[in-house]
C-alpha cells in the first residue's frame, strides 16, 4: 500500500503544480477553448481521484470496519496484496488530511451552490420588479426571453428553472438584427454547455483551496475559456466581424477597449474575433481529447493494480 500512496501522491502533485503552469502558458487553448476546458476538467478529476483513492486505501489500513467493507467481495489474496496490516504510521496522518480535505471540498461546493441559488432568487425578484407591467387580463410572461427597459445595452443568460435570456431595450436599439442574433447565439452557447456548473465548481475549489495552483488556474481559465467558447459558437453561425461588433456595442459604455485589468478579457476577445487564428487540425483535437480523458484513469490503475495482480 505504501507504493500506491506514494504513486498517487506523485501523480496528484504533478497534476496540481507543474502541469497547470505549463498549460496556462500554452497558446493552443485560445484556439480550441472547448478542448482546453476538457483538459482542465480532466486535470482536476485526476487530482480528486488521487485524493479519493488515497483516502479509501488509507481508511482501509487504519480502520478495520472500512477494510472489511471495501474488501468484502474480494478473495483474501487481494486484501493481502495491499499489505494493509503493515501500513506506515504516516498513513493515518495522510488519511486524516484527506478526510478533512474531502469534507472541506463538500462544504465549499454546498456553499457555492447555495450562494448561487440565493443570488438567482434575488436576481429574479429584481427582474420581476423591473419587468414592464402587462395590460390587465394578459398572463405574466414566463418564456425563455425577457426584455427589460434599460438605456444601457446588455444581454445575459440566467440559469435556473426555468432558464431565461434577458435583453435590454438598449441592446435592441443599438444592435443590428445580425448582431442581436450573434449575442443570442453566444448566450445560448453558455446554456447548452452548462457553463454555469463549471463556473460553480471552479469557484468552489479555488475558494476552498486558494494556495493550490491547479484550482486557482482552473478558476481563472474556466472564466476565460467559457467566454471564448461561446464567442466561437456565435462567430461560426454569424461571422467573426458581426460577433466582434456586437461585443463592442454591448460593452462600449464599460470601456471594452480600455487597458484596465477588469476589461482586459473583453479586449482580448475582440482582438481574437477580429484576427481569428486557425483551429487545430481535427487529428490534434482528437488526440488532445483522448489523452486528457486517459489521464484520470491513472489513479484508478494505481489503486487497482495490486488487486489485479493478485487475481492474475
Amino acid at each position: 500500500m505504501t507504493v500506491c500512496l506514494l504513486l498517487l501522491s506523485a501523480v496528484a502533485l504533478t497534476a496540481a503544480v507543474p502541469v497547470p503552469h505549463a498549460l496556462t502558458r500554452a497558446a493552443w487553448p485560445e484556439r480550441e477553448p472547448v478542448v482546453g476546458l476538457w483538459v482542465w476538467q480532466c486535470l482536476v478529476a485526476t487530482v480528486l481521484l488521487c485524493c479519493l483513492a488515497g483516502l479509501v486505501l488509507g481508511a482501509a489500513a487504519v480502520f478495520h470496519t472500512v477494510r472489511d467493507g471495501v474488501f468484502a467481495p474480494a478473495p483474501p489474496s487481494v486484501a493481502a496484496a495491499y499489505g494493509l496490516s503493515s501500513a506506515p504510521a504516516w498513513a493515518a496522518v495522510l488519511t486524516l488530511l484527506l478526510a478533512s480535505g474531502a469534507a472541506w471540498t463538500t462544504a465549499m461546493l454546498g456553499r457555492e451552490l447555495a450562494e448561487a441559488r440565493r443570488r438567482r432568487g434575488q436576481t429574479r425578484a429584481h427582474l420581476r420588479e423591473r419587468a414592464p407591467e402587462l395590460p390587465a387580463g394578459l398572463p405574466r410572461a414566463r418564456g425563455p426571453l425577457l426584455v427589460l427597459e434599460d438605456e444601457y445595452p446588455d444581454a445575459w443568460w440566467m440559469p435556473g428553472h426555468p432558464p431565461q435570456l434577458i435583453v435590454t431595450t438598449g441592446a435592441l436599439h443599438r444592435l443590428t438584427g445580425r448582431q442581436l442574433d450573434a449575442v443570442l447565439a453566444h448566450e445560448r452557447g453558455h446554456a447548452r454547455a452548462h457553463h454555469d456548473w463549471l463556473l460553480h465548481l471552479s469557484t468552489a475549489l479555488a475558494t476552498g483551496f486558494p494556495r493550490i495552483p491547479l484550482f486557482a488556474h482552473f478558476c481563472d481559465q474556466t472564466h476565460r475559456l467559457v467566454e471564448l467558447a461561446a464567442d466561437d459558437t456565435a462567430s461560426r453561425r454569424h461571422g467573426h466581424l458581426t460577433t466582434a461588433l456586437a461585443l463592442i456595442e454591448l460593452n462600449q459604455h464599460r470601456g471594452v477597449l480600455s487597458c484596465a485589468s477588469s476589461h482586459r478579457l473583453l479586449g482580448e476577445r475582440v482582438d481574437r474575433l477580429l484576427e481569428p487564428r486557425p483551429r487545430l487540425a481535427r487529428r490534434r483535437r482528437a488526440l488532445a481529447t483522448a489523452v486528457a480523458a486517459l489521464v484520470p484513469l491513472l489513479p484508478l490503475l494505481i489503486a487497482f493494480a495490486p488487486g489485479l495482480n493478485a487475481l492474475g
